[in-house]
């Protein structure tokens, strides 16, 4: 039986922070401020999920492809799937929590090629977190744009959107270079806003216009705008408009990015996961129900020249004056949402910078003394975000492909882990955790990655041509290349997975707690269960 790093447990100094005496025992020291309550931690990733912000920004995905159905019974579907994804991240966040996260999951669960597996879960990870940060920015900038039309007649042009999209995305870098505190203010608030903001536009598009659609059409309507017309061509649609629900449900990782700035860490960052997921099925259902009730003239939202269907669909059902309102209050749900997706990257990057996989990682994990941030990777962050938004100037095929690997990346690193847990018969549950339910809810979690991976890189639009070919699959290709190519060449050779920055201490063990498996390490050995124990030739697998 291999040894492990117990769960947390009451300090033996009672002067040690209990947070910072798990981070020292998993290798780290306590950098970033630790300022974050529970709520806080809920409030990050509720923001990146963003009911405002992507539901709003994606709706026309499902309006082309399945129509209602697809919105509103998809969105109740892929949430229960998400869910269960939540919940078997969580479990493992509550054993680990650092703000490296997955890969540093992938590194302590696997049973062979620590190192391999930290480097490719973490690349799909730090490349998604990018490119959702880029994905919510610019569908901010579209939003923006489109109140800014209805406000000032400003046409809506790629340009003034991509110029839009810089002040939104620098905005973003300026406020989290500022320190946690006003991070953790701006979430709150953002939580808060997010919730009574669809409370208000579910009340006023449930009261003010005068006619609805059949609610049977709301949860049954079938639409196809693909161009596919083969048998079974609409049950086809239907499962393409499913993108919209996954693609919105994600960046709830953050929470474990910012576990190291959390108290509680261990049972906080896992509830946080989980419940911003729930809260989001929840609201976001009552969201979409009252947007596609309120649909009038189904053809001509869908192909608005605002470019974004709930908007045009707010003015029809309200006026110009009330459905503007309710726009901007989308665009701030929005702005805070892109603000916590930056938080969330930033700590990613730093983290991967921490054990040396970014190049020039010595300059992204600095953090900055007065502020407690760490201020070098959040623009490190900005920057690529800005990269991957620009080929929109001129064409949005590059830019869409890039948020389909976003989803299909970052589920394939939520869920790396959790196989690998599953894999792990020494792995020992943390405070928060699934008990008998554990399996069941895991292998459900991967079976529903496998299947969107295949399910998002099929074609979205008939003919299939240069420009409406979806370029997913190639967009996957070349993160999987240009990752494996960099670990053949050189990685394999420098890269040893997490490194510790601190000599781990080993908790002691709580006499009301028997645990005959758990050994104490040599006096002067690293903690079992830690990278330098498996560099050190300590029995492989981890257990909490």
């Amino acid at each position: 039986m291999s040894t492990a790093v117990p769960p947390p447990r009451t300090p033996v100094d009672p002067g040690v922070d209990l947070d910072e005496q798990r981070l020292a025992e998993l290798g780290y020291q306590q950098e970033l401020r630790r300022k974050l309550s529970g709520f806080s931690n809920f409030a990050v990733s509720f923001s990146i999920i963003s009911i405002l912000a992507g539901a709003i920004t994606s709706y026309g995905i499902a309006m082309n492809s399945g129509g209602p159905l697809a919105i509103t019974l998809g969105w109740l579907f892929v949430g229960g799937m998400v869910t269960l994804v939540a919940l078997a991240m969580a479990e493992i966040c509550s054993v680990y929590p650092t703000a490296g996260a997955l890969y540093w999951w992938a590194a302590a669960l696997a049973k062979r090629n620590k190192a391999a597996w930290a480097w490719f879960i973490g690349w799909f990870n730090f490349l998604g977190e990018v490119a959702v940060t880029a994905a919510i920015d610019f569908g901010a900038a579209i939003t923006t744009s489109a109140f800014l039309s209805l406000t000032f007649d400003l046409a809506v042009t790629p340009e003034r959107t991509f110029v839009v999209f810089l002040v939104i995305i620098v905005a973003h870098g300026l406020l989290n270079t500022f320190g946690v505190n006003l991070v953790r203010l701006l979430s709150d608030v953002s939580a808060w806003w997010h919730l009574v903001g669809v409370a208000v536009i579910v009340g006023v598009l449930a009261i003010v216009p005068d006619q609805h659609k059949p609610i049977s059409e709301v949860f049954f309507e079938v639409r196809n705008a693909t161009g596919f017309d083969f048998t079974g061509a609409a049950v086809y649609a239907v499962l393409i408009g499913l993108l919209m629900a996954q693609y919105t449900y994600t960046g709830y990782d953050a929470s474990a990015h910012v576990a190291e700035e959390t108290h509680d860490a261990a049972r906080a960052a896992p509830r946080g996961i989980v419940m911003s997921v729930v809260v989001s099925v929840i609201a976001g259902f009552f969201l979409l129900v009252a947007i596609t009730w309120s649909i009038r003239d189904y053809d001509a939202q869908r192909q608005t020249e605002l470019g974004l269907p709930p908007a045009q669909i707010f003015i029809d059902a309200t006026g110009q004056t009330t459905g503007t309102f309710l726009l901007f209050i989308c665009v701030v749900a929005q702005f805070f949402c892109g603000m916590a997706s930056v938080t969330a990257n930033s700590r990613m990057a730093y983290a991967f910078s921490r054990d040396g996989a970014l190049p020039g990682s010595a300059i992204w994990r600095r953090v900055n003394p007065r502020t407690g941030t760490p201020t070098n990777s959040i623009w490190l962050c900005v920057a690529c975000s800005s990269l991957l938004v620009l080929p929109s100037l001129w064409n949005t095929t590059a830019y869409l492909a890039a948020t389909s690997i976003a989803v299909i990346g970052l589920y394939i690193a939520y869920v790396g882990p959790v196989f690998l847990r599953r894999r792990s018969p020494d792995f020992r549950p943390g405070p928060w955790n699934l008990g008998r339910w554990s399996p069941l809810v895991g292998w459900l979690a991967i079976g529903w990655v496998a299947v969107i991976c295949v399910l998002f890189v099929l074609p979205t639009t008939a003919p299939i041509t240069a420009t409406t070919f979806n370029y997913t699959i190639v967009a996957v290709a070349v993160v999987l290349g240009a990752a494996g190519l960099w670990w053949l060449l050189g990685a394999r050779h420098w890269f040893t997975g997490p490194r510790q920055n601190v000599v781990p201490t080993v908790a002691q063990p709580d006499p009301d707690i028997p645990d005959p498996d758990i050994h104490d390490p040599a006096p002067d050995g690293p903690a079992p269960g830690t990278p330098a124990a498996d560099r050190a030739g300590a029995a492989d697998g981890d257990r909490a």
